[in-house]
């Protein structure tokens, strides 16, 4: 079971860039893929454009804090046995190992955050038998993270995802799956990843709830930086 999974976001400058796509996934990726307790990788392309963030922003609020990293343009995901494979060797004990081609790779990523999550509730989608290879998430991958306002909404949020959020992704065509997630290490508390077979099928199907408890919930959210971030997946290729 991948009760486990390590996220980080981060754009790229335009040099250099093919070359470390080349280079994160014939050597970064499967040398990462090799360790105790890895049980698959995908990394995403997002979609970056300000028609999108304008319509997020509509209404969704996302954090003004300077100190969070905002970069959005990729994303990669490992999954694990559980979140302690990402933490036993630590992030900061893999860089203090990495060799210096690796180092110097890795250092082309801008503006990066990452978060260590657990999977507290997930739901199969109609699609869900399309996933594949083995137990990777589905060509397209929606990911949101968040903090809320107020203790007292935690709860609220938790029934709103069990009674109204996976029931719609259960019945959704298109959707392999859903996946709430909480944070043991990063920027922010909550995460939610979505799985579908498509992009296509997300501008489709996943459309706006406009219901009064969901707007109530989005407005006790406050997002990170580009949250929800959604792109294609692009190793495995999709």
């Amino acid at each position: 079971m991948d009760s486990g999974i390590w996220a980080t976001w981060y754009d790229l400058a335009g040099p250099g860039r093919e070359e470390y796509i080349s280079w994160f996934h014939e050597v970064h990726i499967p040398q990462a893929l090799s360790r105790p307790g890895y049980l698959w990788a995908a990394h995403v392309e997002n979609i970056v454009t300000e028609e999108r963030r304008r319509t997020i922003s509509s209404f969704l609020t996302h954090t003004v804090d300077p100190s969070v990293p905002a970069g959005d343009g990729f994303l990669m995901l490992f999954g694990g046995v559980s979140p302690h494979v990402f933490v036993d060797p630590s992030p900061a004990e893999l860089e203090a190992r990495m060799t210096a081609e690796a180092r110097e790779m890795l250092g082309r990523r801008i503006a990066a955050r990452s978060c260590i999550f657990v999977e507290v509730a997930r739901v199969d989608g109609p699609a869900v038998g399309t996933r594949a290879p083995g137990i990777t998430p589905g060509p397209a991958v929606q990911f949101g993270t968040f903090n809320i306002n107020a203790l007292e909404n935690e709860v609220e949020l938790s029934t709103w995802y069990a009674r109204s959020r996976f029931p719609r992704m259960a019945k959704m065509p298109g959707c392999v799956g859903a996946r709430k997630l909480v944070s043991i290490s990063g920027w922010a508390k909550h995460g939610v990843l979505y799985e579908f077979v498509s992009l296509e099928a997300v501008e489709k199907y996943f459309t706006r709830d406009t219901t009064e408890w969901s707007k109530q919930v989005y407005g006790n959210l406050i997002h990170a930086p580009g949250s929800p971030t959604l792109g294609k997946r692009i190793w495995p290729p999709a």
